[in-house]
């Protein structure tokens, strides 16, 4: 009539007739089959990124532990025993190092660069940090990445690693720290070297602050010959390094002028004192 409803043309059909040719549209083809690759792939490459992200956290945890701990290694007595754990620690912390490495067999590391970056840093920061005291001098990226080269414990390792790896020799694989991130662990590594000043001069000892005065001053002067041509994270933290040498300079100085009419046990509270004064002239929190 002239009121009713006007019948679609499908509607003739039975239901599943519709469901059939509906399928029957979109049949599997190989671009579809391409995707679910690609989807595959992508769902992988993210689940490996969360496990590094992970185990650069884990890295960084144990990493300031071991900064922690060798920042007693001024006040404590049993100063060889103090090294002595934090070798200790450092070998854990290569070894979640390790399993890094063998989450980037066969990949561009680059590619993952900013997931373990972090971490890396921190334990560049932590081995200078040793280093240093040990030896009273810098320890060079390639030193600390030959420490990284691994070797398969076990067996069932090695058969993991070689069904996975595509590298020649998968009984052996390594992990290199890049320029930026050894650059950024060193910047960090003046803050700890500051306190170790503090430390230092609350102990009593009046030659460690300027042995460590004359170090950053070396340390800086190399970052100012970077300048502005370097990365901008390392450009970035060249003005907290340059803080750090300012109050080492300044507990030089007090040191010097100072030093014989001051006691000793009250030193390390007149150079706490005028640290405070220079973080708020120059407006740090």
């Amino acid at each position: 009539g002239s009121g009713g409803f006007r019948k679609r043309k499908h509607d003739n059909f039975p239901h599943g007739q519709r469901r059939e040719e509906k399928e029957n549209v979109n049949p599997p083809s190989a671009l579809m089959a391409s995707f679910k690759s690609f989807q595959l792939e992508l769902d992988t490459r993210h689940d490996k990124y969360e496990r590094l992200v992970k185990l650069s956290r884990d890295i960084t945890i144990e990493s300031k532990r071991t900064i922690f701990l060798l920042h007693r290694f001024t006040s404590a007595p049993n100063g060889e025993e103090i090294l002595s754990e934090s070798e200790v620690k450092l070998d854990g912390v290569r070894r979640k190092i390790k399993q890094v490495a063998q989450e980037l067999i066969g990949e561009d590391m680059y590619q993952f660069h900013r997931a373990i970056s972090p971490g890396l840093q921190e334990y560049v920061e932590a081995v200078s940090f040793q280093y240093f005291i040990k030896t009273r001098s810098l320890i060079s990226v390639e030193e600390i990445n030959k420490q990284l080269i691994f070797t398969a414990e076990d067996r069932e390792e090695t058969t993991n690693m070689t069904s996975n790896s595509h590298d020649k020799q998968p009984h052996r694989w390594s992990l290199k720290v890049t320029p930026v991130d050894y650059l950024l662990g060193v910047a960090d590594l003046t803050g700890e070297l500051m306190r170790l000043c503090i430390s230092s001069v609350g102990n009593g000892d009046i030659d460690t602050p300027f042995e460590l005065s004359q170090f950053l001053r070396q340390i800086y002067d190399g970052f100012t010959f970077i300048g502005n041509t370097g990365p901008y994270e390392v450009s970035k933290k060249l003005y907290t390094l340059k803080q750090s040498l300012a109050k080492v300079e300044n507990a030089c100085y007090t040191l010097k002028v100072r030093g014989s009419e001051i006691p000793k046990h009250m030193l390390a509270d007149v150079f706490s004192t005028k640290t405070e004064l220079i973080d708020q002239e120059e407006g740090l929190p």
